[in-house]
């Protein structure tokens, strides 16, 4: 076979049969080397969330119940996690399969293919966080509720992402960043000012008008999971989806989250 020369040659050597197997030799022994290496280092046996998964016999998982005005029966939502590198420092906990029941079957076809299609997520495994953005984004057409605590609710299906998002929380799929010390304590110095404001326009009404007063807002005061009392004519603030909005020398602010209109 003819090759043809188009640089200057500057030099030349004869490689010889033997040439060739040193070459090999040194070849063959640097990758042995770099082998023997690689078996040395620890290697970690990490088992990743993915679709080739067989279920296990036995999931552990929680129940949680939906209380929702919208219909007359309660909805029960059931996630189910597979428990991966079991006894090991990588142990964790991943969402597998979902299920939601309810005596109340109008809307059964679509609640079957939501939670088909959620669970085949899960099992194809990676960040399924994105599914809370996607449900909580879905509004009612009719109009959302407010659940118990006084948390709005856009739709059925933004309440399920919520369940969602709380189980991804208690798994540790979800970090939810803490309040700081300041945000805190500003808060609590707004509800202490609301408060004072209060008690002082009942010291200037007669006996009889501040008793009513105060037996009225007892009745009618909203309190969150949490423990948190807010007034009945708050109204709802739209960072954190609480009726906890007030209006404080002519600012609105939230009692709940420490949102102000004013900034």
């Amino acid at each position: 076979m003819a090759v043809k020369i188009e640089k200057k040659i500057k030099g030349y050597s004869v490689v010889s049969l033997e040439d060739k197997t040193k070459e090999a030799a040194k070849v063959s022994a640097a990758s042995a080397a770099a082998a023997a290496k690689a078996d040395e280092l620890p290697v970690a046996d990490v088992i990743q969330m993915h679709e080739r998964i067989e279920r296990p016999e036995i999931l552990i998982g929680s129940t949680y119940k939906i209380k929702s005005p919208l219909f007359e029966h309660a909805l029960y939502v059931t996630i189910n996690d597979i428990v991966l590198n079991a006894g090991t420092e990588h142990e964790s906990r991943r969402p597998f399969e979902i299920f939601i029941n309810s005596k109340n079957m109008d809307h059964f076809q679509w609640i079957v293919a939501l939670t088909r299609i959620m669970s085949a997520v899960f099992r194809k495994g990676g960040d399924v966080t994105f599914l809370v953005d996607e449900m909580k984004a879905v509004f009612d057409p009719r109009g959302g509720y407010f659940k118990a605590g006084g948390v709005y609710m856009p739709s059925l299906v933004a309440e399920m992402g919520a369940i969602v998002e709380d189980h991804l929380k208690s798994i540790g799929m979800i970090h939810d960043p803490e309040m700081s010390d300041a945000q805190r304590a500003l808060i609590a110095e707004k509800r202490a000012a609301y408060e004072q404001r209060g008690s002082k326009k009942n010291s200037e009404l007669t006996p009889a008008a501040a008793s009513a007063a105060v037996e009225s807002r007892s009745e009618d005061v909203a309190v969150t999971g949490e423990g948190a009392s807010f007034p009945p004519t708050a109204t709802l603030c739209h960072k954190c989806s609480t009726k906890a909005l007030v209006l404080m020398d002519g600012c609105a602010t939230c009692l709940n989250c420490g949102y102000s209109k004013c900034g």
